[in-house]
């Protein structure tokens, strides 16, 4: 019989490499929200998938990038802190895309970790045998990776393979949280990240970098649940654009929001969506730890 292993994975990668795509299909259900937004991904947010021999705990990491603002230089960190803590890692690059200064600057990271590194090529179903072949022989030339998987997130293709790889490299040892669980972030922070993901879909430029969600009150009243979010934007120019002419984007985002998180919980919700301007927040420290996003300081 296989002994129990369990431990932590942490899923690395430029911005849209396809890693919140990867733990939603590695885990059979949304944890992570997605978008064509660089930087969808603000915190590390642990998917737990427990089976009968092994217990996996994904770190999805945000994008690591050269940092423009503060905010971008906390996300950073929060991508490096969990690389520091996890006993492998994996890297995710997309398969179709030539290696750039964006892969560069995470390998030369990867390689003073000594720890192993998975690199997992995505988006394979977009090239041929022989092109994707020749993508990895140019990877396996630049560094002793432990090991090279390619798959497809999107079309979940070969993820078996790569949760039987991670396995190799996991400890033994017994579960680090209940095997029920699926994320060690509770509902309020799926559900803001939800409301964010609608404003994300929906709007263009500058807008999705510029907010924070919060989740401002929740009730239940006969069976029905009521939600009220604040939304933050850095520009009064930003207000009025989310809010949109006659209120429509922010009734189009509010409906979407209230449908997801529905069909989530299996209950009735109402939600209520106010926007609010908090000028320059992503270059302010004490306001990036008050909306939640730098979770790992001390």
């Amino acid at each position: 019989m296989e002994p129990f292993k369990s431990g932590f994975i942490a899923i690395v990668g430029r911005p849209n490499a396809g890693k919140s795509t990867l733990l939603n299909a590695l885990l059979g259900e949304k944890i992570a929200i997605m978008s064509d937004k660089p930087n969808t991904t603000r915190n590390n947010i642990a998917g737990i998938l427990t089976t009968d021999d092994t217990q996996y705990v994904f770190m999805d990491t945000p994008g690591i990038h050269k940092p423009q603002q503060e905010l971008g230089r906390v996300l950073n960190k929060n991508a490096y802190i969990a690389m520091e803590d996890a006993d492998v890692v994996g890297w995710i690059v997309d398969g179709s895309q030539s290696f750039g200064s964006g892969d560069s600057f995470i390998l030369d990271r990867l390689k003073e970790l000594g720890k192993p590194i998975i690199l997992l090529v995505n988006k394979v179903d977009k090239l041929s045998k022989e092109a994707l072949l020749k993508r990895l022989n140019y990877w396996a030339g630049l560094y002793n990776f432990a090991e090279i998987v390619p798959f497809s997130a999107l079309q979940k293709k070969n993820i078996d393979e790569v949760l039987t790889v991670f396995r190799q490299y996991l400890p033994e040892g017994q579960p680090l949280y209940p095997s029920e669980m699926k994320s060690d972030h509770g509902l309020t922070f799926q559900f803001c990240e939800l409301v964010r993901e609608k404003i994300l879909r929906k709007t263009h430029d500058e807008i999705p970098h510029s907010i924070a969600v919060l989740l401002e009150s929740m009730e239940e009243e006969k069976g029905k649940v009521y939600l009220t979010f604040v939304v933050i934007v850095d520009r009064d120019s930003q207000k009025g654009i989310l809010i949109g002419k006659g209120g429509e984007m922010i009734r189009d985002i509010r409906l979407s929001a209230q449908k997801e998180i529905k069909e989530k919980i299996g209950k009735p919700v109402n939600i209520e969506l106010y926007v609010r301007v908090e000028k320059n927040w992503r270059n302010k420290e004490s306001k990036i730890k008050e909306f939640g996003l730098d979770e790992l300081s001390e």
